[in-house]
């Protein structure tokens, strides 16, 4: 059974990135002209400030010199987050996007942009804002009946706290 070197990278990497508190999201190697770009993506439940991306990034830096994982030419290492529109792929993507928009595309067909408001084993409980004056409504959404799910970005957002200000005044 062979291995690519993205797999035998992230059984190479994986272990350090979990002892410094991440989870390893994604790796990818890419060529750019004649230099390759060894990207990793990082990220944990409380999101990952720049003290631990530099604490990773020396970590992963110093075993990789220290093995051929990738070989004798040279190449830049980059480490960093997932980033404000992430992909929604795994269990634990949806649980820390509990709160935030998100636009899902459908197996059956057609989007949906609603707000994640809980996460359980089988699926997510989302709110759909409404429409034209009408009252958000609540929808179940099971995990087989996502194809696609990426977190928008929210630039006029009022948080809970204003929100509240307001239904008080």
């Amino acid at each position: 059974m062979s291995t690519t070197q993205s797999e035998r990278l992230r059984e190479l990497l994986e272990p350090l990135v979990t002892s410094q508190g991440l989870d390893l999201e994604e790796i990818a190697v890419d060529s750019v002209g004649r230099k390759r770009v060894l990207r990793v993506v990082v990220d944990s439940d409380t999101g990952a400030d720049l003290d631990q991306i530099a604490d990773v990034s020396r970590a992963l830096s110093a075993r990789l010199d220290d093995t051929d994982a990738m070989g004798n030419g040279e190449y830049t290492l980059e480490v960093g987050t997932p980033g404000a529109e992430r992909a929604l792929t795994e269990h634990r993507h949806y649980v820390r996007a509990t709160d935030r928009l998100v636009k899902f595309q459908l197996r059956e067909g057609g989007e949906l942009v609603a707000r994640i408001l809980a996460v359980d084993e089988d699926g997510l409980d989302v709110e759909v804002p409404g429409v034209k004056g009408r009252k958000a409504t609540t929808r179940r959404l099971a995990f087989p009946d996502i194809d696609k799910a990426r977190v928008q970005v929210e630039f006029s957002r009022k948080d809970k706290k204003d929100m509240k200000e307001e239904e008080e005044a």
